[in-house]
């Protein structure tokens, strides 16, 4: 087991369970379950090779004939089985660590820990611009039509063209999404359990993304 001191590995990559409330202190806490693990390295970068110090994880197994040829190669190379997810994370003094070797959610985080946990986000579909961008929407009385409409978009004799940037209607969600300073409220070591306080990305049985807070406040 790798020192669970400053040298480890950055984060870990998970998939989202779902969200539960549990008691602390006695209040009740909104919390989301996120199955951490287990993950394996299957690449290691050295400064002196790679110009940096970093782990590949891969996360949720498949099968031999649901894998590209190039990533097969890749994961038998480190002798490890294949991967739906990979994601590389950079480190110092990983030397601890070597290609093929099993990381844990208690040699990562612990209760307390603030953490950043990416994903992608619902996807919506089309949205108008009451929803994807909180407009107020126009009267709603005395014939007035249409009142959901998002109005000017720009003068026609100058300029003359729609700025870029201009909110307007279009495809809402599905995007990469980082929720910041989670605090882990929970750990199930034998499950790879992790319960962060409040809401992350994505919907049921999506792929996340648990790293240790970068802005911690």
């Amino acid at each position: 087991m790798a020192e669970k001191a400053e040298k480890m590995v950055a984060g870990l990559l998970g998939k989202k369970i779902g969200m539960t409330r549990i008691f602390l202190d006695g209040i009740d806490t909104p919390v989301t379950v996120i199955k951490a693990g287990e993950c394996y390295v299957t690449q290691k970068k050295v400064r002196e090779k790679d110009g940096y110090d970093s782990l590949q994880l891969g996360f949720a197994e498949k099968r031999k004939d649901r894998t590209t040829k190039p990533l097969l190669g890749h994961f038998e190379k480190a002798a490890t089985a294949c991967f739906y997810k990979t994601k590389e994370f950079r480190g110092e003094g990983l030397d601890g660590y070597r290609q093929g070797q099993k990381i844990t959610v208690s040699e990562v985080f612990k209760v307390g820990d603030i953490v950043d946990v990416s994903g992608v986000s619902k996807g919506k579909g089309f949205a108008g611009v009451m929803k994807r961008w909180h407009f107020s929407g126009g009267p709603k009385s005395h014939g007035a039509s249409p009142t959901r409409a998002p109005g000017s978009i720009g003068s026609s004799s100058y300029p003359s063209r729609v700025f870029k940037g201009m909110r307007m209607g279009g495809h809402m969600g599905a995007r990469n999404t980082t929720v910041e300073n989670l605090r882990v409220v929970g750990i199930k070591e034998t499950e790879n359990i992790l319960m962060v306080k409040g809401a992350v990305p994505g919907a049921v049985n999506g792929f996340i993304v648990i790293k240790k807070a970068a802005k911690k406040g």
